[in-house]
């Protein structure tokens, strides 16, 4: 009798427990299914109009960063810096090499632009920003990103090619992105793509 007993209850713990299973599966397939349909696909974002571009431009305008912006560019320094940036505007679009001279090497104070310098161009003053340099592993005693530009000195003529040229009231120069060095007819810098960048 104790046997027979014990085998029921054995049976039914084992019956319970492919129940329990059971049901705890499908509870999760319908709990994952949720999930899916319930997030939701976010829709691609279409370029703005040129309608609502101009209505962009002219909310930000108003905004304070807005009119200090345009304060700025009427200002003297600033009718400089865009007549400077309009000059080398055509080799910036096109990336085709400029002449220039170092001029200082070391940035305006305050710059928040990472490792740079000034040059010259056609008599006009620029700062040559590369950027924050990444870390390299020093133990194995690898070249770092910035090593060659640091050799340069003032007077270095050397050849440049950028894809950007900015500015911002903070600083009295236009800034060109450096993307490509070259001196003496050797290339002593060119910008490697960012991991997971374009």
């Amino acid at each position: 009798m104790k046997k027979i007993i014990s085998i029921l209850i054995l049976m039914l713990v084992i019956v319970g427990g492919l129940v329990f299973s059971f049901t705890q599966f499908n509870n999760d397939k319908i709990t994952n299914n949720e999930i899916k349909t319930e997030t939701p696909k976010k829709p691609k974002q279409k370029p703005l109009s040129a309608e609502e571009r101009n209505a962009e431009l002219k909310k930000w305008e108003a905004s304070p960063d807005g009119m200090a912006f345009k304060k700025w560019e009427t200002s003297p320094v600033g009718k400089k810096v865009i007549a400077a940036s309009a000059k080398i505007s055509q080799p910036v679009k096109n990336f085709t090499p400029m002449e220039a001279v170092v001029t200082s090497l070391s940035l305006p104070p305050g710059s928040r632009l990472g490792f740079g310098m000034m040059i010259a161009i056609e008599g006009e003053e620029y700062i040559l920003s590369f950027g924050i340099e990444q870390p390299g592993n020093n133990s194995l005693n690898l070249k770092r990103e910035f090593d060659q530009l640091r050799m340069l000195k003032v007077n270095d003529k050397i050849q440049i090619k950028s894809h950007n040229i900015s500015k911002a009231p903070k600083y009295d120069f236009p800034i060109i992105a450096g993307d490509f060095v070259k001196k003496e007819g050797e290339v002593i810098y060119k910008r490697t793509p960012r991991k997971g960048g374009c």
